[in-house]
């Protein structure tokens, strides 16, 4: 049985294939923090101090500190998390991307929200793949700061 939720798709993998098309809503808006910035830095020793010098940082382009583009592109997981659920699914696991963009950047000190469409759904062996673009917008700005079609493997 397949629903429609305020936030996300909710169904059974049997279900999928009448919601590709579907746009499964948005996420609430986050603040994206400094600290999880400088996180992301230890974690992947990316230190440019647009990341994590917010005095410096006042100077570039951006004016201020910004996101680094694969901490918005992490941001996947938990967009993909809230938005779509498959009830019946043992197991789901990120199998790729097929494309990714940063129109623009996502500031330290601004909030941001993810949306996802559910384009395509295809059979593979124990289970399906799932084609969702994902989007990564910012408060206030006219272009998102991530777009990218990201393949999910879901498994019964």
């Amino acid at each position: 049985m397949s629903s429609t939720e305020s936030q996300g798709l909710t169904t059974d993998i049997a279900g999928l294939q009448q919601l590709a098309g579907r746009h499964a809503g948005y996420t609430e808006w986050e603040l994206m923090e400094q600290s999880r910035v400088n996180l992301f830095a230890d974690a992947t020793d990316d230190h440019q101090y647009i990341h994590v010098d917010p005095e410096k940082a006042k100077e570039s382009p951006f004016g201020g500190t910004i996101a680094h583009g694969y901490l918005t592109l992490s941001l996947v997981a938990s967009v993909l998390g809230k938005l779509v659920r498959v009830t019946d699914a043992r197991t789901g696991v990120n199998y790729g991307l097929d494309r990714v963009r940063f129109p623009a950047p996502l500031p330290v000190g601004a909030r941001w929200r993810g949306g996802a469409e559910l384009l395509e759904v295809t059979e593979v062996p124990g289970g399906v793949q799932l084609k969702v673009r994902v989007t990564v917008e910012v408060e206030g700005s006219e272009r998102p700061a991530m777009v990218a079609d990201a393949l999910v493997r879901m498994y019964t």
